[in-house]
């Protein structure tokens, strides 16, 4: 179901497309946490901790083109929210034969590259080739993740967040079955779960494009719609590659904050790893969050509602706000106590470790509130560029917490990586912010100047 989010309450609007968004996050969590439930209690702690460490690699992989297809697709709902179907059309067209460029070069370059980055991130002995196992066969799939990446955000342009949502929990409860079937009928270990991962998700994306063929006849593409338009793939590129880079740039900085917690060996991996699934289902919210911005930035900057999108980004933060106090303080006194249903060995080690990263966590979600707000809604207000800066400020505090964290042996160091990245990268945002609103209500000041003449 389409929703036109340039009219009515922007605090309802926001609030009730966040929560599908949201569930389906948590849904899509459910996909590695099932991997990693089933991994940690039947293959051991060595194959958690490679599925683990291949999360910020999928990160940096899948990141980028979630990036892209997010990017691509805020021209989608620039155009809707203006009223203009017939360039929505071609823009969908545009972003679709982007996306299949971008996700065959993406397999062949991650595929032959792999070996050399595992090596690369001094990942243990004892896990590389669960590891390497397991993050080739996500490679393999790239194109699965694109194509529901791609469909879902396609749908969120035009105000439908339920139905990615739906698809998405069919295709969650597809991949626990099938991990049970691949990593325990099958005994194939972490590549097991790869596998169950990358078929579930081309579930979920050849779902969305069955609904979008059956229901959804606005994206019903014509033969000229397919007509090269340089002007149109520039545009969008111009605001998905930054888009791409962002979630590039911030996976770099868990790269290196992997690499920096591998010295300390496969039990702080592990306990890492189990600590940092915990931490996302919780963070899912402020990822909702910022789709959800960037598709209401997008359609009311369509429209010319500067105020709205002003009123918009003061419900976000308040929202968000709120959010994040009440499971701050969940992750920080009880969240250690999941710790068990990812570990069967020296759980009692790993709880701690599990605890102390929490607690670092915990306290800092509010910082993560703003970095998801206004990046997401900068970035689909159409400047792509800015945030990205913002990426790399985000990336300089996680890196460097991390290194010297690692050359002092501190665990706790390595843990406030994150925390610290989100307060450089939240206050240099609301900078921009506030910089672009004043130049946009420039731009605006003339043109009204001139209607009222």
């Amino acid at each position: 179901m389409e929703r036109d989010m340039t009219r009515g309450n922007p605090g309802k609007i926001i609030l009730n497309f966040t929560i599908p968004i949201f569930v389906g996050n948590m849904f899509q969590q459910i996909y590695n946490m099932a991997d990693t439930i089933i991994v940690g209690k039947f293959v051991g702690n060595s194959a958690l901790a490679a599925v683990g460490s291949c999360g910020t690699l999928m990160f940096l992989i899948l990141g980028f083109l979630m990036g892209l297809t997010a990017g691509f697709t805020v021209v989608t709902a620039q155009h809707y929210g203006a009223g203009n179907e017939k360039a929505m059309r071609q823009s969908v067209a545009s972003a679709a034969v982007l996306s299949a460029v971008m996700s065959v070069m993406m397999t062949v370059i991650s595929m032959a590259m792999m070996r050399h980055i595992l090596h690369w991130m001094n990942t243990p002995s004892d896990m590389y080739d669960q590891a390497y196992g397991y993050i080739m066969v996500i490679c393999g799939g790239i194109a699965a993740q694109v194509l529901y990446n791609l469909l879902a955000s396609i749908l969120r342009a035009l105000g439908d967040s339920k139905r990615p949502l739906y698809f998405l929990i069919l295709a969650a409860l597809l991949n626990i079955v099938l991990d049970l079937v691949f990593i325990i009928a099958f005994q194939m270990g972490a590549p097991g779960a790869a596998y169950a991962t990358v078929i579930s998700q081309g579930v979920s994306g050849l779902l969305c494009l069955v609904y979008i063929v059956r229901k959804v006849p606005k994206l019903h593409l014509h033969k000229e719609d397919w007509r090269v338009n340089w002007d149109l793939a520039r545009w969008q590129m111009k605001i998905g590659f930054p888009m791409a880079f962002q979630y590039s740039i911030t996976a770099i900085g868990t790269i290196v904050v992997q690499t920096s917690l591998n010295i300390l060996g496969s039990v702080a991996v592990a306990g890492f790893s189990a600590a940092n699934k915990i931490e996302q289902l919780f963070n899912q919210a402020y990822v909702a969050l910022g789709t959800t911005m960037a598709t209401y930035c997008a359609q009311n900057m369509g429209a010319g509602e500067l105020d709205r999108i002003r009123k918009g980004f003061r419900s976000g933060n308040g929202i968000g706000i709120i959010y994040a106090v009440v499971t701050g303080a969940v992750v920080f006194f009880a969240g250690k106590y999941m710790t068990g249903l990812f570990v069967s060995e020296n759980v009692g080690v790993i709880t701690n470790y599990v605890d102390i990263y929490l607690k670092c966590v915990g306290i800092s979600f509010i910082p993560l509130v703003f970095v998801n707000v206004y990046r997401n809604g900068i970035q689909g207000m159409g400047y792509g560029f800015l945030p990205m800066t913002a990426g790399i400020a985000e990336l300089i505090g996680r890196s460097s917490a991390a290194l010297l964290a690692s050359r002092v042996g501190s665990y706790a160091g390595i843990c406030m990586a994150s925390p610290v990245a989100w307060v450089l990268a939240g206050g240099l945002l609301i900078v921009m912010y506030l910089w672009i609103m004043k130049q946009q209500e420039k731009r605006r000041k003339p043109k009204e100047v001139q209607g009222s003449a």
